[in-house]
């Protein structure tokens, strides 16, 4: 087993031990759970983390200093000099103060004034306090959400607090992220992905689904192939981040800042833990929590106008019922914006409105002129028939703007059936022949709970990256089309539009057409005799079965 696969087996065996005490205390799959359990994971990281930076900063201390050599430093400090230590570390590291560490925790885990548990929420908030003008993010309205809340308030039976806190603070400190903190993007990203998968189903009103790690790999290598430096990433609908996060570690963390915006409290939360695992800490000011079609946050310098970004990358919701902001949206105000109009409110199911047509036109109306971006839509947006589709389509072909598309197999998202493509827009230069895919055949398939998952392979996904980068045209999989050919075709972006239907011919003499003849005949009428009999065999054991009821 290779290291970095035992510190996953361990930091999994964590993160279950966790769950565990959850389900023991009545927690389990409780609405409360993921909280507790995203936000002492967290904790748990940042204290370690401060520990592990506390050792590369301090002259008295080295990469071998233990832990219990490390704390004792701590403990020696005085106030001033731990601001100053601090203020080494930078700006991306959680300060935590002595009393709040995990180590001290456990070893007041008798208290009784005050209880335990209010000690364990007293350290919480006390972290959240002194890191809250780096560590939070923001509402519509700027106000900081904080990054801890009181934990006990979920624990109801106030008898069981202390019992429960003491058993997680049990399983926090056997653990160690040590090792972890050189590890990158990919190891935390399966972290990651393994800490919230219990609780990604429900993210919200707009955040639709979480975006599997290859895709998020694939739009990342396809949209920034090449180095670049000092760019914005945008996400209006951005869920836990797993978009922004590839995106950000193919161009690298320190060369881009994210701007991001969602409608879920839920989904920013998980935003916000995967940014701080992702030594994204600079962006996080820039996670906004709120409605991105009616009230978007980002504005341009002059904030008389919104803001525009070098990539934007988003998998938003498909469909949601937006009744009631529907009418504000449709407003003049907003029609440069919603170009091609705003979907009608149906009579029933409006739940089935089409909410991405919106964030599509949103994207494109945020993008700088140079800019690219990454949209994954329902396949059928790729031949819809509605007026606001073809409009959107037209526009991005009459733009230039049209990278390509690509569509995927079914069920790469696991928990919908819906199938899936991904559009990629490219305003660097005007585009005159997109390349469209057609993937659907890839992938293997497998059980995931009660859903079935396809996952593609290594190859087959370095196969989809090279198709774009590289224009690769393969027979029934990809083609290079000229975009009068999608003008004159309704705008369609569906590769199996433009490809020619092949029949193959076999040439054979006529004894040989005589002899397939005289065969095909006899086989005819061996399963017409057969059919017969079994009709016969039918009809008499009905017979039979009246004659006795008779």
């Amino acid at each position: 087993m290779t290291i970095e696969r035992e510190i996953i087996r361990k930091t999994e065996k964590m993160i279950d031990e966790l769950k565990s005490v959850c389900s023991t205390y009545g927690l389990g799959n409780a609405s409360s759970e993921y909280k507790i359990i995203t936000e002492i994971f967290l904790y748990k990281y940042l204290n370690d983390k401060f520990i592990y930076e506390t050792k590369k900063v301090a002259k008295e201390l080295n990469e071998n200093s233990t832990t219990k050599e490390v704390e004792k430093y701590l403990d020696s400090l005085s106030p001033e000099q731990f601001s100053i230590l601090t203020m080494r570390m930078g700006a991306n590291v959680a300060k935590i103060q002595n009393s709040y560490r995990v180590s001290t925790l456990f070893n007041n885990q008798n208290s009784i004034i005050p209880e335990f548990y209010e000690l364990f929420d007293n350290a919480l908030i006390g972290i959240s306090n002194d890191n809250v003008d780096i560590f939070s993010v923001k509402t519509g309205s700027k106000e900081k959400i904080k990054l801890f809340d009181t934990l006990s308030q979920y624990i109801t039976e106030s008898d069981k607090r202390n019992a429960f806190f003491r058993a997680m603070i049990s399983k926090l400190v056997e653990f160690s992220f040590e090792n972890a903190f050189s590890e990158k993007y990919d190891f935390f990203a399966t972290i990651f992905e393994y800490l919230i998968k219990d609780y990604n189903k429900d993210f919200g009103k707009y955040a639709e689904y979480y975006t599997p790690n290859s895709i998020a790999r694939i739009i990342a290598k396809i949209l920034a192939p090449n180095p670049t430096q000092n760019v914005t990433l945008y996400d209006p609908a951005a869920g836990s981040g797993t978009l922004l996060l590839a995106l950000a570690h193919q161009i690298g963390e320190e060369k881009c800042t994210i701007y991001s915006q969602d409608i879920s409290q839920k989904s920013n939360e998980f935003l916000r833990l995967n940014l701080i695992l992702n030594n994204l800490v600079h962006s996080l000011g820039n996670v906004i929590h709120g409605d991105t079609l009616l009230n978007p946050a980002h504005l341009n310098k002059e904030k008389n106008g919104l803001a525009q970004f070098d990539f934007i990358v988003s998998n938003p919701p498909f469909k949601t019922d937006f009744s009631e902001t529907r009418e504000q949206l449709a407003d003049d105000k907003f029609k440069d914006r919603f170009f091609a109009g705003v979907p009608a409110i149906p009579n029933k199911k409006k739940e089935s409105m089409s909410i991405y047509l919106m964030f599509i036109q949103h994207i494109i109306y945020s993008l700088k002129p140079n800019g690219k971006a990454a949209i994954v839509v329902p396949t059928n947006f790729l031949t819809g028939k509605s007026g606001i589709e073809i409009e959107i389509r037209k526009k991005i072909i009459n733009d230039r703007m049209l990278k390509g598309v690509v569509s995927m197999p079914s069920n790469i998202f696991a928990n919908t059936g819906t199938n899936v493509s991904i559009i990629f827009l490219d305003k660097t230069k005007k585009v005159e022949n997109p390349i469209l895919a057609d993937v659907t055949n890839y992938g293997e398939k497998i059980k995931e709970g009660k859903n079935q998952k396809t996952i593609l392979s290594e190859s087959e996904i370095n196969g989809i990256i090279n198709i774009f980068n590289n224009n690769n045209e393969i027979e029934n999989v990809s083609k290079l089309i000229d975009v009068s050919s999608i003008e004159s075709n309704d705008y369609s972006f569906s590769l199996g539009q433009y490809l020619e239907v092949k029949q193959e011919r076999v040439n054979i003499s006529q004894d040989e057409f005589d002899s397939f003849k005289k065969q095909s005949l006899k086989l005819i009428s061996e399963h017409k005799k057969r059919s017969d009999e079994l009709l016969d065999m039918i009809a008499n054991e009905i017979g039979t079965l009246k004659y006795e009821n008779e």
